[in-house]
């Protein structure tokens, strides 16, 4: 429920704080007071006003802005800033969005108890809290899937299940069909390749490619076949210095036995020469263990001009094979594997088989899911047709007639199921959709009687409506107020209104106004908790300052809705046209500005071209808001009157 909210430096508002109850509430004023700025406000916070919608709502003037709004916490609101790891402090949610403007840039951020969150976390919780009806929103009827979506929200938690359900059904079917055309993609285009494919595979196979690190150990002997003979030279002429000695003279080998000799006759006399003597002794082993390893290495030093020859051209083999396939030896190996595979086509079938079983698994799966779901939504559907008639016969449509039409889509995520709402208001008129027949009054209270039967769905939500009543007749009017009455006897309900009828119905009643001081343009709220205050805005709602509006708006609070209803259209025509019904201005589809709507992804309000504009003169002048008391229980009196206007 909508507990509060605050408004700072929004469009033409300097400062606003206003209080709400449960129950209905309304909200009546001139068009241009400036009671779209609130549902803007709202919008806005929720998710809404980005790029340059968020500009215009921001104060002429301003570099900073701020919408704020509270909430009571229900159970499903609690379960998701549980789920977000978010704390509730005293069962009260305060969502908040702040806008700053520098540098001739305006950001703005999101805050949640003070915690800043995400606008995707926002949007996703948007639905918990608030539910917009808005001009305009008839348009997203003919959006696809949006009838379908309605249908699904109508049906409840059990539906909501089958549909989480046949959306892992589709993704585990999808995966395995991706994967399934792959390995088609692969044998088909390698059964194009096949004779290609077989050429590299003879080709790889007389290479005898065996090593991947081969050209390193070739490239290594090539260098020492290339020098055989300086090597071997090399050795001859440290072997003649180690062991043989030069031109007769002693060899290292003899000058080092000689120094063993002599270090072992001193170790004998002196105890300490002896790790000399060691050391010694040991630089002559390794000298006798080099001069071997020297033999044996030249020993194998042959220069064989022919091996060389061998040598190299397998080096220009491998190395053309790495060019010429731009894969190095241990790359072309695998390939070659990897040929003998595909050619042999065993293992490949199979490995296709098994793909193959998966998907028909998981399409008959998915295919099941899409059965429950249908079966669901058509059981959903003919309820819906009951509820929905049922609510809109009573609002001037006693012949209507509607029908959900379930027709096969091609299968996806939501399921198989392409649904449309078909729609007669008429006797003789055939069923036909809605979009293409419903004129603006019955799409008003369509929508009305929908969000009505949704809304059981959504217990905890708060409904808000913006002229929800426009272009409908006085009598249509009150019935359409007493639906309302009887909505927000478990909700929360918000209704923007001209319809004195519904104003009358509302439990709490809030009355926007504008006014010019010293060239600024202020708005207003005012909270009209008194019965004269209230009966002044229904008789200006009804006409004017006649004595017949006025005993009209006394007899609307004074005993419900009144017998007939044409008592108010007579009134107003004595008083020439009505607050919101300006010459020239169509209530039903005001061209303008348009309020994006997050969550259907599209347009689904229109307004005045500028949030500012809505509250009239000024030039852009700042306003100033004035401040509303918090809501104060109902007396007595009052408390009996509107348990006989609800009566």
């Amino acid at each position: 429920m909508l507990t509060g909210l605050r408004l700072e430096n929004i469009a033409l508002i300097e400062r606003l704080e206003l209080a709400f109850s449960a129950g209905f509430t309304v909200l009546t004023g001139e068009t241009g007071a400036g009671k779209s700025i609130l549902l803007d406000a709202l919008d806005a916070l929720l998710g809404g006003a980005q790029g340059s919608q968020g500009a215009r709502l921001l104060r002429r003037g301003a570099e900073r802005g701020r919408i704020e709004a509270s909430f009571s916490l229900a159970a499903p609101v609690r379960d998701w800033l549980e789920r977000q790891e978010l704390e509730a402090e005293d069962d009260e949610l305060l969502l908040s969005r702040d806008w700053r403007l520098q540098d001739d840039r305006l950001t703005s951020r999101h805050r949640l108890n003070g915690v800043v969150v995400s606008r995707n976390q926002v949007l996703e919780l948007r639905p918990l809290l608030l539910d917009l009806t808005v001009q305009g929103q008839t348009q997203q009827l003919g959006r696809p899937g949006q009838q379908r979506r309605w249908l699904d929200r109508f049906a409840g938690e059990e539906l909501a299940a089958l549909l989480e359900a046949t959306r892992a059904a589709w993704q585990h079917w999808k995966g395995e069909a991706d994967a399934l055309a792959r390995a088609r993609a692969d044998r088909d285009r390698f059964a194009r390749d096949r004779e290609r494919q077989e050429e590299l595979l003879a080709e790889l196979e007389a290479a005898d490619l065996e090593d991947p690190a081969e050209r390193q150990r070739l490239q290594g002997e090539q260098d020492r076949l290339a020098h055989a003979v300086r090597l071997q030279e090399g050795v001859m002429t440290l072997i003649g210095r180690l062991v043989e000695g030069a031109e007769g003279a002693p060899s290292v080998l003899d000058h080092l036995a000689a120094c063993d000799q002599e270090l072992q006759t001193m170790a004998g006399l002196d105890a300490g020469v002896a790790p000399l003597h060691g050391a010694c002794a040991e630089a002559l082993a390794g000298l006798q263990d080099l001069a071997r390893d020297l033999d044996r290495y030249g020993s194998l030093l042959e220069s064989d001009p022919d091996s060389l020859a061998l040598l190299q051209e397998r080096m220009a083999l491998l190395k053309a094979l790495e060019r010429r396939h731009g894969q190095t030896l241990a790359e072309l190996i695998a390939r070659r594997d990897e040929l003998r595979d595909q050619l042999a086509g065993a293992d490949a079938e199979a490995a296709l088989a098994g793909l193959e079983a998966a998907e028909a698994a998981a399409r008959q799966r998915r295919d099941r899911a899409n059965a429950a779901l249908t079966r669901a939504r058509t059981a959903a559907a003919g309820l819906l047709e009951d509820q929905l008639m049922a609510a809109l016969r009573p609002m001037g449509l006693a012949n209507v007639r509607f029908s959900v039409a379930l027709g096969a889509a091609e299968p996806g995520e939501e399921g198989a199921d392409a649904v449309q709402f078909l729609f007669s208001a008429n006797p003789g008129q055939p069923l036909a959709p809605l979009v293409e027949v419903a004129s603006g009054g019955e799409m008003s209270r369509f929508l009305l009687a929908l969000k009505t039967c949704l809304a059981a769905a959504d217990p905890h939500v708060t409904l808000l409506f913006d002229e929800i009543d426009a272009g409908v007749s006085g009598r249509v009017s009150g019935a359409m107020a007493q639906l309302l009455r009887r909505l927000a006897e478990r909700r929360q309900v918000f209704c923007i209104t001209h319809q004195p009828l519904v104003a009358a119905a509302a439990q709490h009643h809030f009355r926007v106004s504008k006014s010019v001081e010293a060239g600024l343009t202020h708005t207003r709220v005012s909270h009209l908790r008194d019965t004269r205050e209230r009966q002044a805005e229904l008789a200006e709602l009804a006409g004017g300052d006649s004595g017949e509006a006025h005993s009209y708006a006394a007899s609307l609070l004074g005993s419900g809705a009144p017998p007939d209803p044409g008592a108010a259209e007579q009134a107003r025509r004595q008083q020439g046209p009505r607050r919101g019904e300006q010459q020239g201005e169509d209530l039903v589809g005001r061209q303008g500005r348009q309020l994006q709507d997050p969550l259907e992804g599209g347009e689904c309000h229109q307004q005045q071209p500028q949030a500012q504009a809505d509250a009239g003169t000024g030039g852009g002048d700042a306003a100033v808001g004035i401040p509303v008391q918090p809501h104060q229980p109902a007396t007595g009196e009052q408390q009996q009157r509107e348990h006989q206007a609800a009566a």
